[in-house]
């Protein structure tokens, strides 16, 4: 009989200390106060200025550009990306503009060259590119005809 008398204040002590800790834990939590959100810091810095992509190797695919940017505070005022120039763009114009091309002009006979003018297309990175080129080729070339394919040939018969 003590045994279970001495259990039940033991059950009673336990139940007191779970309640009492609750009551401490809640009243911690309540007493915080609540951070306020971090204010957006403004900076000072500029924007990123970004250099041309310069290829790891020959005049195109992957390579890296050098980004700068100017203020008193910035942590950081220099950093390198990797870029890439796609292989199949006219390097002629700058590796980061590309073009659409109208078809080959008449053969101006007093200069004997032929001309076709592009559109800007696309440009990566901000690339600094003219809105429309011209270029020019010598009239004697002869052009290659594209390949007609078989689908080519049964739509035509």
């Amino acid at each position: 009989m003590q045994q279970q008398q001495q259990q039940r204040r033991m059950f009673t002590a336990a139940i007191l200390a779970l309640i009492f800790l609750l009551a401490a834990v809640s009243t911690a939590e309540a007493g915080k106060k609540e951070k306020p959100e971090k204010k957006a810091k403004k900076s000072d810095c500029g924007e990123w200025q970004w250099s041309v992509c310069v290829p790891t190797n020959g005049d195109c695919g992957l390579g890296t550009r050098e980004g700068t940017r100017t203020g008193a505070e910035c942590k950081q005022t220099t950093k390198t990306q990797k870029c890439k120039i796609p292989c199949n763009w006219k390097k002629q114009f700058g590796a980061e503009c590309k073009y659409q091309f109208q078809a080959w002009g008449e053969c101006d006979l007093n200069t004997a060259l032929k001309t076709r003018t592009g559109n800007l297309k696309r440009a990566l990175h901000n690339a600094d590119c003219q809105k429309t080129v011209t270029i020019s080729k010598p009239c004697g070339k002869l052009t290659k005809p594209k390949p007609q394919g078989k689908f080519h040939l049964l739509k035509a018969a």
